[in-house]
């Protein structure tokens, strides 16, 4: 058995307790949280599992660490805390482990990666023997394994296109929702999340590793972004009003631009109310989906809905990323160290659980 630790129980952490439990190679034996008021409490709680599994959680880094955990589901939010984040992975590597993580935008893609970034990756492997490998949903299997795999299904591809199209009102982190992204504010706020260069940063990494896979040159990564008013005020199951005349979708897209054009594209079509922007792009139910389309002959489109935690999709896609690097911990763990990507780590079936019961 893997000894495996949970470090941070919130949407994604939730999903990764779970994810870990059910794997039959895996066992759970640590999870780390920073809120004091998580502290002692049983691992089964904290991820929903409706039963205790004699895990208390802690915030005890470095007795945790002194255990010597063969794998770490990083699943503390980078987002707004990108340095500590990355500190916190390479403390764990430099420990001997394998993470996995979907906190560090800018390793999803590693050979694009800043120098000094890479760097620090690199140098705690050597010493400490850990690896890592950096995915999630979207960034994620949503823009690398799902499109790559599409794509050898056609005969010629014109355009690679991967859209995340969501309801954010279902989405648990009401001040990334409403402050990184925007929604709620004024239409002259601007929000962090869609500032000129940073969708790149956090999605360009994925348009670069496609263009890998497909064998083509980029010219170059462009932006394109729009925001649309809320024509009336609305009202959120979990999130409360959102006032007429503020901003209640956002659609942009992160190209990458071959010979001229936009050949390999991520768009994000985000509402907070199915009634701001009815011409965009919709899911076909529901709260949310990801979808590839392939342009070219034949034209094939594939749209994908996960819910979880009671029918909630943005939950669902929070445990697919968790699915997707808690399945990669046994793979990684039989490899050599080393600072891994999407192309390197398999997708695998889900062996050993086809209707396994748990207790």
């Amino acid at each position: 058995m893997v000894t495996t630790i949970v470090w941070g129980t919130g949407n994604v952490g939730r999903a990764a307790i779970r994810a870990v439990e059910a794997h039959p190679a895996l066992e759970l034996t640590a999870v780390l949280v920073h809120d004091p008021g998580k502290t002692g409490r049983d691992a089964g709680e904290l991820g929903g599992l409706g039963h205790d599994l004699g895990v208390a959680a802690t915030g005890d880094v470095d007795a945790v660490l002194a255990t010597g955990p063969r794998a770490v589901v990083y699943a503390a939010s980078g987002d707004i805390r990108p340095d500590e984040a990355l500190a916190d992975v390479v403390r764990a590597i430099r420990a001997g482990a394998v993470v996995v993580t979907p906190a560090l935008y800018a390793l999803y893609d590693h050979r694009s990666a800043p120098p000094e970034l890479r760097g620090q990756v690199l140098d705690a492997i050597v010493d400490g023997g850990g690896s890592l490998f950096v995915s999630g949903v979207d960034p994620g299997w949503g823009n690398d394994v799902l499109p790559l795999l599409i794509s050898g299904l056609g005969a010629t591809v014109d355009v690679v296109r991967c859209q995340e199209i969501f309801d954010y009102s279902t989405y648990d982190q009401p001040d990334s929702v409403r402050y990184l992204v925007g929604m709620g504010q004024p239409m002259d706020y601007e929000p962090p999340m869609l500032a000129p260069t940073v969708p790149t940063m956090v999605w360009g990494g994925q348009v670069r590793l496609m263009a890998r896979a497909l064998g083509v040159e980029l010219d170059e990564i462009r932006e394109t972004l729009d925001r649309r008013p809320l024509d009336s005020t609305v009202s959120t199951r979990s999130m409360g009003e959102f006032e007429a005349g503020t901003q209640g979708a956002v659609r942009f897209e992160v190209q990458g631009i071959v010979e001229g054009e936009p050949r390999i594209v991520i768009e994000h079509v985000t509402r907070i109310h199915p009634s701001c922007a009815p011409d965009w792009p919709a899911p076909p139910d529901g709260d949310g989906a990801h979808r590839v389309i392939i342009e070219g002959r034949p034209r094939i489109e594939v749209t994908v809905e996960a819910t979880d935690e009671d029918g909630n999709r943005a939950a669902g896609g929070n445990a697919t990323a968790a699915g997707r690097l808690v399945n990669a911990i046994d793979w990684l763990v039989d490899a050599k160290p080393g600072l891994y990507d999407a192309l390197d780590v398999p997708l695998r079936p889900a062996a050993g659980r086809l209707g396994r019961k748990h207790a």
